[in-house]
């Protein structure tokens, strides 16, 4: 990006971050009269999301400002599609959705913008579409391929199932998105026909028809054979009894917690459970880096809310100690502390 692609996308930043949709919208449609549709989706709209969650981890926004924000960005792709001259697809249908529980929907209309300025016929889904729903669309629609995006790695048990579940309708699938690790690789434990690092390298895999058959029918256990052993099953059965005991216990642990008020306790049951949440995802997917990974942002994310990251310790030992008898997990929580 040159230097005047920053700018267009530090303006739309400014004018985002002051709430001003006008501004905003009169940005985008200028930068269209001189740049392809494309390049203002991906690389001014898109850089000013992709700097979203980089500012509320550093606390330099707040969760209200990263929703105002993002519902600008929406309405000025909006604005941006009505823009365009209509023009009848010429090549393929293209199916859109993100994985159920995935309500980052911005990625996903990014590439349906993109499929659709590429010439595709897209019916854009949207967020959280829960998969027999889906399954109903794909099966009345015929599209050539369905693309499933997700951003939340909590969400790869869904998107595994949901995969599985196009495959066996016989529709390919394509996925991308943050859930599905670096270089795709969840994508590929998966059986995902493709994965795309972004919305140009998705249109132009599709263009180029890279992407392979539909796979056989199977069941995900197939795909992650070490779940046999249950853990994943029962830390996901068991785990809001499972934040409980370790929240009470916590309490005995950092006397501290005794004077919290209610937004203090309720914070740290949020992260209790979203800390349970990684680790049964790791589990599933069995690989522990995913875990420590999750457990380093997080203590980047409240160091700059100027809470010590030590305070994590604590809880991840009397997890350890109540699940003493789930040996995949205690490798994780040992290797995360």
């Amino acid at each position: 990006m040159d230097a005047a692609d920053t700018s267009w996308a530090d303006d739309l930043w400014a004018a985002a971050l002051d709430g001003d949709e006008r501004r905003a919208t009169d940005i985008v449609l200028k930068v269209a009269e001189h740049e392809p549709h494309e390049f203002v989706l991906l690389d001014v709209i898109g850089a000013v999301q992709r700097r979203v969650g980089a500012e509320w981890a550093a606390n330099r926004i707040s969760v209200a400002q990263e929703h105002a924000i993002t519902a600008i960005n929406e309405r000025a792709v909006s604005a941006l599609s009505v823009s365009r001259p209509y023009r009848e697809p010429t090549r393929g249908r293209v199916t859109v959705a993100c994985v159920d529980g995935e309500w980052h929907a911005l990625p996903a209309r990014l590439l349906a913008e993109v499929l659709s300025v590429r010439g595709f016929r897209v019916d854009y889904l949207g967020a959280q579409v829960p998969t027999p729903h889906l399954i109903t669309h794909l099966h009345r629609t015929g599209p050539d391929v369905v693309a499933l995006s997700s951003s939340i790695a909590t969400r790869l048990p869904v998107a595994h199932a949901t995969m599985t579940a196009c495959q066996a309708a016989g529709v390919p699938v394509m996925v991308g998105g943050a859930a599905f690790g670096e270089n795709g690789k969840y994508a590929r434990r998966f059986g995902a026909n493709a994965w795309a690092a972004d919305a140009r390298e998705a249109a132009d895999m599709l263009i180029a028809r890279q992407l392979p058959a539909p796979s056989p029918p199977h069941q995900p256990i197939e795909d992650l054979p070490h779940l046999l052993d249950q853990e994943y099953t029962l830390v996901t059965r068991g785990s809001a009894n499972l934040v409980r005991t370790v929240y009470r216990a916590l309490e005995d642990r950092v006397p501290a917690m005794r004077s919290y008020d209610d937004q203090q306790r309720q914070h740290t049951a949020e992260d209790l459970k979203h800390i349970v949440e990684f680790l049964a995802t790791a589990l599933y997917v069995d690989d522990e880096e995913l875990f420590r990974a999750f457990m380093a942002w997080t203590g980047d994310v409240l160091a700059a809310r100027g809470v010590p990251a030590g305070v994590l310790v604590p809880a991840l030992e009397l997890l350890s100690a109540e699940l003493r008898d789930f040996p995949r997990a205690r490798r994780m929580l040992d290797s995360a502390r």
